[in-house]
């Protein structure tokens, strides 16, 4: 079986050349093998996913390609006509090719109609593509679109990555936890054991010092190992809300200057990641982070209470140092917009709080480590659809908000940038004025969910045991569960079954919640 994704969605024309044209298949038998053969997996409901090309690059490059998909066409637009008879709206949501901004085939729309099965990589994502991308062809074709959630390797982001911890977890689970993760729900029974928890907070202490000594080879900046350990790791893009997570340091950072004599949990902020060569504003937005960073960490008022690093050139050797060290794993994206994120499950199971919004696999990871054990905020998915119909002016937001007011007036001013006053003005009217992706309107309530994380760390023995239940939790999203799933339910490949009942939320062994 083969999944289709992105540019290979020209398999479903290719393999159909490959039977009618190489081999001599009928049309219809080639057909029933193409869709009986390919599945196509859904990334994200951005519109990259959902990548057209323009008919002349076609007629030009692979013209037999495209004879292929017109032909497709016709037989799937007469499928929609005895659907929906003379609804051409209907039509024209569905056809391959679009006729409305300069004649493109739809490559999604060609993998849907190719594939027997169509899978989003989480519960809310394949609710999402039912009701936006592929509402349409849902309707024409029901029962195609099935969820798969992503998971992660264990033997690389948990045995590879993080050594201590695995030494840790096959003394306290035994040495078959190395094979078989079902096992990790045994550290239930020890997660509020005292001694068991120095041990883990050694291992965690261990990790954090690697961390320090990366950040000072890499950057010369000072970091303690004490301090909480606030790490955001992945692409740059605005849906992914970096920008909310600086702007509450800047927040933050005004409020250590207004009252340096308070108690304030020393806090290292971390950033890593890669922008796209042509996307300026999230570059723009590095350079915001990097900006503020220079100011705050050399500021003596607030006695490195407050820290930002940004460690460059971001890549898997470097998130396996990272990873193992984080205390908070921030899963910030606009609800609605993250298809799932495997970040967040290495995180996790690296011991890691969430803090994160009700999107993508977050809401499988709480209903697995339970709503005690991770700390959501911000609007839901309809609330962020139901919020821009209303507009993306977020102006009232900000003057009801004077931390928010405050901060994002420093940005415009130049207080990070005073070599260059107007450097980020377009990022805060942006913040102002076409808050897409709800920065404004979710920023309270990130800000005040953050001084719950505050709260929480000082609170060690409770913070540890959350931590503890964090790794027992995670079995589920191994990548030996979603593999097991894709053979199962859309390659048709018969495997055993591994201890199911023992990744079901809410049924593990030992559960304490």
């Amino acid at each position: 079986m083969t999944r289709v994704r992105q540019a290979a969605n020209l398999a479903v024309a290719e393999l159909m050349r490959i039977l009618v044209d190489l081999h001599n298949f009928r049309w219809d038998n080639a057909w029933r093998i193409t869709v009986a053969t390919l599945s196509y997996t859904n990334h994200t409901l951005l519109p990259e996913a959902l990548e057209t090309w323009p008919l002349e690059l076609f007629e030009r490059l692979l013209p037999r390609h495209l004879e292929i998909i017109y032909r497709i066409n016709v037989a799937h637009l007469a499928l929609a006509d005895a659907r929906a008879p003379d609804d051409l709206e209907f039509k024209a949501a569905v056809s391959l090719i679009d006729e409305k901004s300069g004649r493109k085939v739809r490559m999604g729309q060609l993998a849907f109609v190719g594939s027997h099965r169509i899978n989003g990589v989480s519960g809310m994502h394949s609710e999402l593509m039912k009701e936006t991308v592929f509402h349409e062809l849902n309707q024409l074709y029901p029962g195609r679109i099935t969820n798969k959630t992503n998971g992660i390797t264990f033997r690389r982001w948990l045995m590879v990555a993080n050594p201590k911890l695995t030494d840790l977890l096959r003394e306290a689970c035994g040495e078959a936890v190395l094979d078989d993760p079902t096992l990790l729900c045994d550290l239930e029974a020890r997660a509020s054991d005292n001694a068991f928890q120095q041990q883990f907070r050694a291992v965690k202490h261990h990790n954090k010092i690697a961390l320090a000594r990366l950040v000072w080879e890499r950057l010369k900046l000072v970091i303690d190992p004490s301090a909480l350990f606030d790490v955001q790791i992945k692409r740059i893009h605005e849906y992914k809300r970096q920008l909310l997570n600086i702007l509450e340091a800047v927040a933050l950072y005004h409020a250590i200057k207004d009252e340096p004599q308070r108690d304030w949990v020393p806090r290292v902020k971390i950033f890593a990641g890669k922008a796209a060569a042509s996307y300026s504003y999230a570059k723009l937005i590095i350079k915001l982070i990097n900006d503020v960073a220079e100011v705050i960490n050399n500021d003596p008022v607030i006695a490195g209470r407050l820290k930002i690093a940004f460690l460059p050139d971001y890549n898997v050797s470097l998130a396996e140092i990272i990873i193992p060290a984080a205390d908070l794993s921030e899963q910030i994206s606009t609800a609605g917009m993250e298809a799932s994120g495997t970040g967040n499950m290495k995180l996790a199971l690296n011991g890691a709080l969430t803090i994160g919004t009700l999107d993508g696999a977050n809401i499988e990871i709480l209903d697995h480590v339970g709503p005690e054990n991770i700390a959501i905020f911000g609007m839901k998915a309809a609330d962020v659809v139901a919020r821009r119909k209303q507009g993306l002016d977020a102006t009232d937001v900000i003057r009801r908000s004077p931390r928010l007011l405050r901060a994002v007036n420093a940005i415009a001013a130049g207080e990070f940038s005073p070599g260059e006053p107007g450097r980020f003005q377009s990022i805060a009217h942006a913040l102002s004025h076409l808050d897409h992706y709800m920065v404004s309107a979710d920023f309270d309530s990130y800000y005040d969910c953050q001084r719950g994380i505050d709260a929480r760390w000082q609170v060690t023995p409770a913070w540890t045991r959350a931590s503890v239940l964090n790794v027992a939790r995670m079995p589920w999203f191994s990548s030996d569960r979603t593999i097991r799933e894709y053979a199962q339910d859309i390659w048709n490949v018969p495997v055993r079954a591994t201890a199911p009942e023992a990744l079901q939320p809410g049924v593990q062994r030992g559960a304490t919640r």
